[in-house]
């Protein structure tokens, strides 16, 4: 790579939602020599070629060492493009419908944070909120664990507390899911208008100002003898509940 920053994205779905987004300079795609040419991966060298995409074929062990997990492709691309929150409120007017926002309280993991991305693109939000410090960004790590999901979304990354503030000013009601003594049950608590879900790290939950700046506080209802789920499966199930509260509307999400 040359001096320019750049990331590295590895993986046959990664590398494709790269190129369907089209929201990343892409700089060039490495293939492994002799590849099996799968169905994917054919899809990725049709955008390549219609992209005018340099495409270089490298023996396998020098994918190896640039990563661990490449599938036989790679693309060196720019940095994630995050956006403002504008951009986010902008998407969900135009999309006609109730705004639907995830806020991710400094959530450490990328596996997590990828997982939560996937299901955030799926359900359709209209963007992602993530603090500036503290916090897993979208690294090629998470563009890996959202098997490309986040290449579609917007995401913001700016002072929770003022977003939070922000977003009820423009008449989103903010849902914290935590398990707490002050939270409903998450099924007791109107989904359906304009929502900010907020979830907060691995272990910790949120932060005591996020907390205490939520509307109200929701948990999902447990049977079993564990105390609680893990941010990324909470979050998903809230996410999932959200749209069914929208009757699973088909609009939404952040294309460009």
């Amino acid at each position: 790579m040359g001096s320019k920053k750049t990331e590295l994205i590895a993986g046959r779905n990664p590398v494709y939602e790269v190129l369907q987004a089209r929201r990343r300079r892409i700089f060039k795609l490495m293939l492994a020599v002799g590849v099996e040419p799968h169905a994917r991966l054919k899809q990725v060298m049709n955008q390549a070629q219609l992209n005018d995409i340099v495409v270089e074929r490298l023996p396998r062990r020098v994918l190896d060492r640039l990563s661990s997990h490449h599938q036989g492709v790679l693309a060196e691309v720019e940095p994630y493009p995050y956006v403002d929150l504008d951009d986010i409120l902008v998407c969900a007017q135009k999309d006609q419908s109730a705004p639907l926002v995830l806020m991710l309280d400094t959530l450490q993991d990328p596996q997590n944070l990828g997982t939560l991305l996937r299901t955030a693109e799926a359900v359709g939000v209209h963007g992602v909120v993530i603090p500036h410090r503290r916090r897993a960004g979208v690294t090629p790590a998470v563009v890996s664990a959202s098997s490309g999901a986040s290449e579609h979304l917007f995401i913001c990354t700016m002072n929770l507390v003022q977003a939070m503030e922000r977003l009820r000013e423009e008449g989103l009601w903010v849902v914290g899911v935590e398990k707490h003594a002050d939270a409903r049950r998450i099924d007791q608590v109107e989904l359906g208008g304009p929502l900010v879900l907020v979830i907060g790290s691995e272990g910790q939950g949120m932060r005591r100002l996020v907390r205490e700046t939520c509307d109200l506080l929701a948990q999902l209802p447990m049977r079993g003898r564990v105390e609680s789920l893990n941010a990324a499966v909470a979050g998903s199930i809230a996410l999932y509940m959200a749209w069914e509260a929208r009757r699973f509307e088909r609009s939404g999400g952040g294309e460009v």
